[in-house]
């Protein structure tokens, strides 16, 4: 029988919902865009995350994962502390810059519980760290390709969002498979567009959705963290 790559076993880590950041309890506006109505059916919610998939993952975090990756492999953390502010800094709301900290502080604690190398002046970055740079930096120490990262990357992206939408609308299991595959199909070119932006196009233009994720965090009542 031929083995699993061991490389792709710690992609499938890095991955799972099982991994202890709390990306559960993140909604990214999308709880405020169902409260508000324009986000109703299956199709619905398709459209939306199919959209911030192609509008603002494709355009922003797959290029900004490309260059942490390639920080991380010449071991240049000067190029990885850049892209980790500049990614930081093209967050619209506060509750996005929180969730990344969050969810980077979070994989900060558990890559030191496994043992994996963090930069050596990490000391400069206590509580200003992106999920994707650690993301990118485990992926890096465990010699996962970046092609197969940034794809389990907006995968485990896509999940996250599938599962909030199947709560809150709600829908039921099959259909969330159903968006599933349907989003699956989607990332090759997502990642194949981020892979080729240059440094001045990297970035995201995406109203709708800065203006529901600034909205949530003032919503009366809430399933999911602001």
């Amino acid at each position: 029988m031929r083995k699993t790559p061991a490389n792709i076993t710690r992609l499938w880590q890095l991955i799972s919902p099982a991994l202890p950041v709390g990306a559960y309890s993140y909604s990214q506006g999308l709880e405020y865009a169902v409260e508000r109505g324009w986000i109703a059916t299956e199709t619905d919610a398709l459209d939306w995350i199919g959209g911030q998939l192609a509008q603002a993952q494709a355009t922003l975090d797959v290029p900004v994962l490309k260059r942490l990756y390639k920080a991380c492999e010449q071991n240049d953390y000067a190029a990885f502390c850049f892209w980790n502010s500049f990614l930081l800094a093209a967050r619209e709301t506060g509750e996005l810059l929180y969730e990344d900290r969050q969810m980077g502080q979070a994989l900060v604690t558990l890559l030191r519980s496994l043992s994996i190398e963090l930069p050596a002046d990490w000391n400069e970055l206590p509580n200003r760290v992106s999920f994707l740079a650690m993301f990118a930096l485990a992926a890096s120490n465990w010699c996962i390709r970046v092609e197969e990262t940034a794809s389990g990357y907006l995968w485990s992206w896509c999940e996250n969002q599938v599962m909030a939408a199947v709560k809150l609308i709600p829908l039921g299991q099959t259909a969330g498979q159903r968006m599933l595959l349907a989003l699956g199909d989607l990332l090759p070119e997502a990642v194949e567009t981020g892979f080729v932006l240059e440094d001045d196009d990297i970035g995201r233009m995406n109203m709708g959705f800065a203006l529901s994720s600034a909205l949530h965090e003032t919503q009366y009542t809430r399933l999911f963290r602001s």
